[in-house]
Order: structure tokens, then sequence, then C-alpha cells
């Protein structure tokens, strides 16, 4: 069985992916290439093909990636998934109902979604999916069963206003794909569309802000292209800068607060535990589930917007007890005085071994990572998984909830983290930049690298940069620890981070660089072009001040010389 979630007519050839993919940090907007040079299909045009995958994951940014495909001509004749999904599917949304695009989209079962997978053509019509040696009729959409409330039906009917009538029509699409039942009420909204990846983030900003979009709940804004207070003195070319400003300041003409931060959850003021919010950015949506305890689906890029302007949001996927229990439990061999770094390798993992459910790992308890563990924890799970949640037994608030009845077990063992070491450490030893602060770095962060760069410089040739939230950098320089580490040479960039800097922020001259974050070992290659090596905390300190990643396997992974 197969649903024309959006019906249209497409035809091409099958781009048959064998894992989700990001398009955000994934496909290169400008060529319709995937560029994720961890995927099974990198180097793959998307541009004109029937793309199937099981579901995307990654970033909720993939929506605006797909709406630049769209616009430039480069999109996916149609898109065909097997399990739920939602951030293409929005793209594909917006790019049909506000832009005139259409991009069909299609949910098949296991049976036809194989068959499709393997034929080397298909054509889409309203009704019928035709494949090389068979056809799939295609159903339209589910029954009207979505309860609305007297205000959702006003603002339905245009009661207040255009752009909330689009917005509600958005949501009620959405609603409808998701299977929801109704819309319920959100207390708090962060937004992510506002990255210059492309111009059609700018586009649908500042079309909605003139029309009069306003948001109806306290809203953040995630990090942005730039730092927003000193962009000129930073050198940046005036055309983008001034985009880059443009499209930020959208966003805080509509309402919501100039945080500019991909860490919301580090605010004082953050979600409480059983909280209903609207949330985009992947990493922080992963945290606020798992951590915080709060709920939130990991919405689209632009959908964001329309639940910040309403205050509601579909009730489907996690917002729902259901689904929230563990599908799957992974057992975690946690090396004995493992360093930061193994959390950032085990998140990563972990995506990889549910990269469409809810896991639960056991093991962690020991290692007992903190706030600092569980942040780069969560960013590298949401690079492999499209799962907006994680359940650690013993240390997140659900995680001591039992796992769904028959879920498989599977292993992180000291192999695998051995293994991915070597696949983050594929770049030369010699470096010449440190990317600190993917997802924005926190005050006990900046503090702790302060203590290791204590009485040291970085080397000349060497660039250290850290990204942080505005909120953090005023409290670092408050408590000097802002002094120590320009003393060091480092330096601090506020609004904008690291999957959002560009030349000449990023060192021109950097062909080497070194990040403690999975997220950014990740999706640098692609995003930057340049090699990365990985490693913890001090790790980096060591290699900033002497200009080599270490060349050894860390001692609690094992003994002896590493070789990339």
């Amino acid at each position: 069985m197969a649903r024309a979630i959006i019906p249209s007519a497409a035809e091409g050839p099958v781009v048959a992916c064998d894992e989700g993919l990001s398009f955000w940090g994934g496909v290169d907007p400008a060529t319709g290439r995937i560029i994720d040079a961890h995927h099974p299909q990198a180097g793959r045009s998307v541009a004109g093909a029937i793309v199937c995958m099981p579901t995307s994951r990654g970033s909720c940014s993939g929506s605006g990636v797909l709406l630049q495909l769209a616009l430039a001509g480069l999109a996916p004749a149609a898109l065909v998934f097997r399990e739920a999904e939602d951030i293409l599917t929005l793209g594909a949304f917006i790019a049909t109902r506000m832009f005139d695009t259409p991009i069909p989209v299609i949910r098949a079962d296991a049976e036809d979604y194989e068959a499709i997978a393997r034929a080397t053509r298909a054509a889409i019509s309203d009704t019928r999916l035709t494949l090389d040696d068979r056809s799939v009729a295609l159903s339209g959409a589910m029954d009207d069963t979505l309860a609305l409330s007297e205000r959702d039906r006003a603002m339905l009917a245009g009661e207040e206003g255009e752009p909330i009538q689009l917005a509600m029509e958005t949501l009620i699409a959405m609603a409808e794909a998701q299977g929801a039942s109704r819309l319920i009420d959100v207390s708090r909204g962060h937004i992510d569309g506002c990255i210059l990846a492309h111009s059609a983030n700018l586009r649908y900003a500042e079309a909605m802000r003139d029309r009069g979009a306003q948001v109806s709940i306290p809203t953040t804004i995630n990090a942005i292209s730039v730092d927003m207070e000193r962009w000129q003195a930073d050198g940046v070319p005036h055309d983008f800068g001034d985009r880059a400003r443009r499209l930020a300041q959208a966003y805080v003409d509509m309402g919501a607060r100039p945080t500019f931060t991909c860490a919301p959850y580090l605010a004082e003021d953050r979600p409480a535990e059983g909280e209903a919010i609207g949330w985009s950015e992947s990493n922080a949506v992963i945290f606020a589930n798992s951590v915080l305890g709060a709920r939130t689906v990991k919405h689209p890029d632009y959908l964001d917007l329309f639940i910040a302007m309403t205050g509601r949001a579909p009730e489907a996927g996690v917002y729902l007890d259901a689904e929230r229990q563990a599908r799957v439990v992974i057992e975690v061999d946690l090396p004995e005085g493992a360093e930061d770094a193994v959390w950032p390798l085990i998140g990563w993992l972990a995506g990889q071994r549910a990269p469409d459910c809810v896991p639960l790992l056991t093991g962690l308890e020991a290692g007992k990572p903190g706030q600092d563990g569980l942040k780069a924890l969560c960013a590298a799970f949401g690079t492999t998984s499209g799962s907006p949640l994680l359940h650690i037994r013993g240390l997140t608030p659900e995680g001591d909830q039992p796992a769904a009845p028959g879920a498989p077990v599977l292993a992180i063992t000291r192999e695998d983290l051995r293994k991915l070491w070597g696949r983050f450490n594929s770049g030369p030893q010699a470096i010449d930049l440190v990317s600190i602060g993917s997802p924005h770095a926190s005050l006990s962060e900046l503090s702790a690298l302060a203590d290791l760069l204590e009485g040291q410089h970085v080397a000349q040739h060497v660039a250290m940069i850290v990204t942080a939230g505005r909120d953090t950098l005023r409290a670092a320089r408050k408590d000097g620890i802002a002094g120590r580490l320009a003393q060091s040479g480092v330096q601090l960039l506020g609004d904008l981070c690291w999957c959002s800097i560009v030349e000449p922020v990023m060192p021109e001259t950097a062909r080497v660089l070194m990040t403690n974050s999975g997220k950014y070992a990740h999706y640098a290659p692609g995003l930057s072009g340049r090699a990365v090596r990985f490693g913890s905390l001090s790790d980096c300190a060591r290699a900033a001040v002497s200009g080599q990643a270490p060349t050894d396997l860390p001692g609690w992974l094992s003994e002896g010389e590493f070789t990339s």
C-alpha cells in the first residue's frame, strides 16, 4: 500500500538511499549532490530523481534545503518514504503551497517501498505509481478525523488574518500526514530556519514578515550566519552579511527574541519536565526531550514559525506517551576512565543503531556525563538518527522506564568506538584550526578550556575559535573567563555556530580542523571542505598549542599507536 501525502505528477530515475539522509549538511543546495561523506550514496545527485529513503534524519533545516532546490529547479522529482517523515514533507508542502513548485511525497509500506527502491525509473500520477515491471496504486489523503477547537476553526477561516490562516492550513496538512487526532497548545517555540545557507530561507522569512506574521508565544531564535554586532569588522562580504542580517531581523520583527543560539536549553528559563513545546533544531529537540523530559516533535523549519504564530502543534510522535517508549535497547561497553570524547562517539553510534526509533542506552551510569556530556551525545545522535528522543538508564528522566516488549538488544563495543575514532580522524596530523562549540559551548566548557590553556598560547599558525550564545558570552566576560581565553589566543564568537560558519570567518588558509564535536566531525567535510581530526577538549587544547593532533589512541580506548 502506498499513500500520496502530497499528490502530483512526476517522472524520473530512482535513487534509493540505503539509509536516511539529512538534506541540511548532506545535500549541496547549489547542485543537488549528496555531500555527506559518511552516507552510502555520497556523490549521487537527487536532482530530478525519484528519491527513496526509509525516512530522513538530522537537521530540521532539511526542509529549507529542499525548498531552495525546488526554487533552483534542482529538487527531487518526488520523495518516497517507508516510515513517518516530517522535515522534507514540510519543505515539499511549502514549495507547493507558497511557491507553486510541486514535489510529490509518497509513503509506502515495506513491500511497495522495496519494489519502488529496486526500480530504475518511476512515473507518478495522482492515483498510480508506475515502475519498470509493475504499478502501485496510490491512495489519497486520510479521512478528515482531525478534531479542531473553536479557535482552530476561526484561525483556519481567516478570522485572525491571512498569515494565521496559512499557518493553520499547513499545521492541519502536517497533522493529517502524521495521523494526529487533534492539535495541542505549546508554551514556547524555537526558530531554526534563520541560517543563510541559501536564499530560500530569506525569501520565506521576509515573505511571512511582510504578510504581517507575528509569534504568539515566547520564541527563541537559533544560531545565525553572522555575528550581528561585528560582521562587518570580521570582513564578511557586504552582500552576504546584509542578507544574513535581514534574515535574522525578519524573525525579530515577527516577535522572536534575538537569542541566536543552537543551545536554548542552556538558558536559565528552560522547559520543565512534561512541558509541551514547539522547538526545531535537532540537537535542541533531542536534549529537550531526552535530558529535560520536555515534549516536542522535531519540527521542520518553517513549521516552527507557524507553531510559534498559533501556539498550536499536531499531537503526534513524542508528544504522546506511547511514542516515547524505547523500541531498541543498546548496551554500551563504556571504557573505564573514558574522557569527554566518548559521549559524542556513543551518541553517533547509538543513532546509527536506532536510525528511526527511540533507543534505551544502558551501561553509562558510571560515566556520569553531566550536562555537557549529554549535550555532546544528543547532538551526535541527531546526525545519524531521525529520532527526536533517546533514554539513558539511570541518567535521564524516563531512562528507567522499560523498553517495549520484544525490543531487540544491540551493543556498542570498544571496537565500535575505536573504529569510529579512526573514521573521525581521517585528516592529516598537522592542524591549523580548532573548532569548539557545536552545539554552542556552555559556560562550564569555556571555564574548562581556560583552565586547560592556562599559561599557554595557541600556536601562531593555528586559529582556535569557540562559538557560544550571547548569554553565555556575557557571563564569561563577567567572570573573567573570556579574558583568560583571549590571553591564550582563543577567539570567541557569538550568534553564529560552526554549522553556519563560512569564509572569511572560517580561515581561508585552514585545511585541517580539529573538533571535540561529533556533530561537526560528521558534517564538517561536506560543509567546510576541510579535513577533520577529532578528540577530547583536552586533546583540542593540546593540538591548538602544538599544531599537531594526537597520533595515539587515547589510553581509555586502547594502548598503542593510532594510524589514521
